[in-house]
């Protein structure tokens, strides 16, 4: 039963790859269905960064990074180079393109902005509440009690705001 409540749980991974999906699939639709319009290099970049960021706006917490020039030049001739025979270039599908997303983000990895944040609010704001009670009332809570429970409510805190 717990199994089941965590695919409904808001900030869960199975929310986040239908958010990426989503993502994925509107990106695909704005940049590559047009089959009349031929895209470059230069296109293909700027459409991928902008994928990237609808992505990361759709996680808010995890920033993935945008891949550098030489790894995308790579993945771009890999897919979606000249189709010799027709002199056009070779038309992207969804799934090709989800693909090439994988790679970029993968090898291109992500910033811990959110990550970052986190283990400041777990770490940081127990150690700040333990130094302020020790300075104002020292016996008045013992800290075996008064560091987990800080801890929690910072826990808690940050579940309910959604970053973690």
């Amino acid at each position: 039963m717990g199994q089941s409540m965590m695919k409904l749980a808001p900030g869960s991974e199975h929310n986040k790859d239908k958010d990426i999906a989503a993502a994925i699939e509107e990106c695909y639709d704005k940049y590559f269905t047009d089959t009349n319009q031929e895209l470059g290099s230069a296109d293909f970049y700027a459409a991928v960064c902008k994928t990237v960021e609808e992505i990361n706006k759709k996680l808010n917490s995890t920033q993935f990074r945008v891949p550098d020039k030489e790894k995308l030049k790579q993945v771009y001739n890999a897919h979606y180079k000249d189709d010799s025979k027709n002199k056009k270039k070779k038309a992207l599908s969804r799934e090709e393109f989800q693909k090439v997303l994988e790679e970029i983000i993968i090898g291109a990895g992500f910033t811990g902005f959110g990550s970052k944040n986190i283990f400041l609010y777990i770490f940081g704001v127990p150690a700040a509440a333990l130094f302020i009670k020790q300075r104002i009332a020292p016996t008045a809570v013992p800290n075996d009690v008064f560091i987990p429970g800080i801890t929690s409510a910072t826990v808690f805190l940050l579940a309910k705001l959604n970053k973690i």
